[in-house]
């Protein structure tokens, strides 16, 4: 058998929801004759309307020439029989996320296509093996995952089944590049790249909010206006939909033989089970009903500089920035300061026989963007007040949370590195495609290699094994390609 995109000319699609109409849309403009299938007339009536009204608004925007929606609207062809898919080439399946539905529409494909004809899924996280578990010609299966809207989003997910032969691969790579998408290559296991790359934002914060360390509004402001996401975890879980974020933590979970690192919180369930599902339904982890109190992170100050007195109990180059500021370090001064990384406050005023009351612990990753985070020992504190008025005098916001190993954005931002490293020691997908499916696909500010990088491997591992060893849990274990390239001071991106 013989597979180029050259000679591809039609494409089947099956499933008129939102996300087939999207890529029947992208297929149709990208120059293929593109058949849409649906068991539902009155979706498949609803898709072909919408996709014609989208093709004619981006004419009338300029983002497209009249008669190239003209003809990419000729080119869609709505099919009321599976059998109409016989002339494609290559189909790409997008209906509900069920594999023995996907598994039935997948024989039933097998008696429409020809045997050289590709056939592709685009599940977000089921199995391709399994989904092709009872076809007779395994070897022409992938999965094609694109994210929503699909116009819009670049990133598409492509992904070899056991099965899958290397032709198909690059049939369906080359597929998206004529698309205008970007193609990253994945190896089959549960959540692909992004859907399992992107537990770590969401089930550390799950986790720290479990343990009372910070609300779900401080721990989104300090990633976002600390470390550069768009939105937080919280308000991210609230767009996806909880309804469709916890049950895909529970099937990665269950599919990686329940690794701890990728284990979510009690509330992330109690959340589901209450219906509370996010904006979708008008209430998640916030509340978007008509008048409620949106949440707002305040203005930063402007920056300034004044004198304050303070004994740096170890040496951290953010302690070197604050002396800009004003910052005198005198050794009889009242307030302690230290600056651990995965340690809590309470850990590092034993280990440094400290007076615990003196002790402020001060998190600097988000010091670039003007953010500090505060913690201090569980007792009555004689200096965490002045510190944190001091701060917020001369420049900088100010999130005060409870005692914990490693703040707020270290155990976030580690664990995303973790899982990346993870990700690329098992060969789920390249560095580089790790790096692009988590910035493409999840909006990142960097990928999470990178983000390890610009940390540096050594502080991140140190981070992770100080919280396994406060914690006592593996959650922090560390992947062994960081642990690796810690100790050989290697880029995290570098491949053997």
């Amino acid at each position: 058998m013989t597979y180029s995109v050259s000679g591809l000319s039609v494409v089947g699609v099956i499933g008129a929801g939102i996300m087939g109409a999207g890529i029947a849309q992208v297929l149709a403009a990208s120059g293929f004759q593109t058949v849409l299938y649906d068991t539902r007339p009155e979706a498949l009536a609803k898709a072909q309307a919408d996709i014609h009204a989208r093709l004619d608004r981006l004419a009338e925007k300029g983002q497209m020439g009249a008669q190239d929606a003209a003809h990419a609207k000729s080119r869609l062809r709505i099919a009321s029989d599976l059998a109409d898919l016989a002339p494609a080439g290559l189909v790409i399946e997008a209906i509900v996320e069920n594999l023995e539905v996907k598994q039935a529409l997948f024989r039933q494909l097998e008696e429409v296509v020809p045997e050289t004809a590709v056939l592709a899924s685009n599940t977000s996280s089921l199995s391709i093996a399994a989904i092709g578990r009872a076809c007779r010609h395994r070897q022409r299966i992938c999965g094609m995952h694109f994210f929503n809207p699909v116009p819009l989003m670049k990133l598409v997910e492509v992904i070899a089944g056991p099965a899958t032969r290397p032709e198909v691969m690059q049939l369906a790579t080359d597929l998206v590049g004529r698309m205008g998408k970007v193609a990253v290559v994945a190896k089959d296991g549960p959540g692909f790249l992004v859907n399992l790359g992107g537990r770590a934002f969401y089930t550390e914060a799950l986790h720290i909010e479990a343990e009372g360390v910070a609300s779900p509004e401080q721990i989104d402001r300090i990633m976002t206006a600390g470390c550069g996401f768009r939105m937080g975890p919280f308000a991210l879980m609230d767009l996806t939909g909880i309804d469709v974020n916890f049950p895909v933590t529970g099937f990665i979970h269950q599919g990686h033989q329940y690794d701890p690192r990728l284990k979510t919180a009690p509330r992330h369930e109690r959340m589901f089970e209450a219906g509370l599902y996010g904006r979708k339904v008008g209430r998640g982890f916030y509340d978007y009903s008509e008048g409620a109190a949106k949440p707002a992170a305040p203005e930063p100050p402007e920056p300034g500089r004044a004198p304050f007195r303070a004994h740096v109990a170890e040496a951290h180059p953010g302690f070197d920035a604050l002396a800009a500021r004003g910052l005198e370090s005198a050794a009889d001064a009242d307030p302690i300061l230290v600056s651990p990384w995965g340690e809590d406050a309470t850990t590092v005023a034993a280990r440094l026989r400290l007076p615990a009351e003196r002790v402020v612990a001060v998190d600097f990753s988000g010091a670039e963007r003007g953010v500090l985070t505060l913690m201090t020992p569980p007792v009555a504190s004689t200096a965490l007040q002045p510190v944190a008025e001091w701060l917020a005098a001369v420049g900088y916001r100010v999130e005060i949370v409870q005692d914990s190993p490693g703040f707020v954005a270290q155990r976030i931002l580690a664990m995303i590195v973790n899982l990346g490293c993870e990700m690329a020691q098992t060969g789920v997908g390249s560095p580089a495609d790790i790096e692009t499916a988590m910035k493409l696909g999840l909006n990142y500010p960097f990928g999470p290699l990178e983000l390890g990088d610009r940390i540096g491997a050594g502080k991140v591992l140190e981070t992770l094994e100080n919280l396994q060893a406060v914690t006592g849990s593996d959650r922090y274990r560390p992947s062994l390609w960081l642990r690796r390239r810690a100790f050989l001071d290697l880029p995290l991106q570098a491949r053997p």
